[in-house]
């Protein structure tokens, strides 16, 4: 069973404290979830564990290993995840599978239509509306049937068709073993999502 451990996690930016003694232990199979306005610390939380960013004090565990060591499968969305403007959403996704060689294109094809996308659109990425972006930087996390998953607010900019459509693939990929940790602002996704919430404020986390 997949697992992630976070330790005493501190992040502090010059004289700033972003992210203060976070713990928290997450098991495959479940959904948890974060909740925090905008400026809690919950996107710098998820630079952390995914690696974008090193923490200040403390360590991020996958499997009992650190992140280095461990090179852990991580699927990742984040409102900065951006992909090639004069390209198709296929496209994008067939050159981001080439890095790791674990899929190819029918895999790919799939992700594309489980968020509710046409593979075959020819519309390029830029004239994608915000919606379907967000659709696609979905794809592009789950295409690799990932084993940790980090969603930061996942259905921003994203109508109620796509908002089902993103309930009901997390709620899969959290059957299939992933370990999956949502972030929201909106108490509701939270709510329809999560088995266990805890709650971002000025950089701390606590359970509810």
């Amino acid at each position: 069973m997949n697992v992630l451990k976070v330790q005493g996690v501190c992040k502090s930016l010059g004289k700033s404290r972003v992210l203060s003694d976070i713990n928290f232990e997450l098991e495959g199979g479940t959904v948890t979830g974060i909740i925090g306005e905008n400026g809690s610390g919950k996107s710098m939380l998820f630079r952390v564990l995914s690696g974008l960013v090193e923490p200040t004090e403390g360590c991020v565990l996958y499997n009992g290993e650190s992140l280095r060591k461990a090179s852990p499968d991580i699927g990742l969305v984040m409102d900065d995840v951006s992909m090639y403007p004069e390209l198709t959403g296929k496209k994008n996704l067939e050159l981001l599978a080439e890095i790791r060689h674990q899929v190819g294109l029918k895999e790919i094809e799939e992700s594309i239509r489980r968020v509710g996308l046409d593979p075959e659109e020819k519309r390029v990425f830029r004239k994608y509306s915000l919606g379907m972006k967000h659709r696609l930087v979905l794809a592009q996390a789950i295409m690799e049937k990932p084993d940790f998953l980090f969603l930061d607010e996942p259905t921003n900019a994203v109508d109620a068709e796509g908002v089902q459509i993103f309930y009901k693939i997390i709620k899969e990929e959290a059957k299939r073993g992933a370990v999956v940790l949502v972030s929201s602002h909106v108490n509701s996704d939270i709510k329809e999502l999560a088995k266990e919430v805890f709650k971002m404020e000025k950089g701390r986390l606590s359970k509810i």
